[in-house]
């Protein structure tokens, strides 16, 4: 059984920094895509980077690209989120997801998701 399990989140002010981790289990982590996920109060979820583990090829979604950093520690099968330079409208619960892929890094196409986590930034 495919299991993700977030830790990380916590509240920050704006500027601030936070690393999100994703521990993963059951499946083979090398083979799968991983993305990070985030659904602030009152909207949709949304993608923020996607991590083709097999080659470490990494996407972004414009509005984190720069901030972001998403990584992986493959003796662990655990994914990582690297937040930089917070600000409030980062505000939101944090979803990371794995797909054997391949996948685009869209919410609707990634099968296995964690509980999430939450992340405030103030003002």
């Amino acid at each position: 059984e495919v299991q993700l399990v977030e830790s990380g989140g916590g509240w920050v002010h704006a500027g601030g920094s936070l690393r999100l981790s994703c521990a993963t289990s059951g499946f083979r982590f090398d083979d799968y895509f991983i993305g990070w996920f985030r659904q602030a109060p009152g909207k949709e979820r949304e993608a923020l980077a996607c991590l083709v583990l097999d080659d470490e090829i990494a996407y972004y979604k414009t509005n984190v690209k720069g901030r972001f950093t998403i990584s992986a520690d493959y003796a662990k099968a655990t994914a990582y989120l690297q937040m930089n330079s917070l600000q409030p409208e980062d505000t939101g619960v944090y979803y990371c997801a794995a797909d054997p892929g391949p996948v685009p890094c869209e919410v609707a196409e990634f099968r296995s998701w964690g509980q999430g986590t939450q992340v405030t930034v103030s003002s």
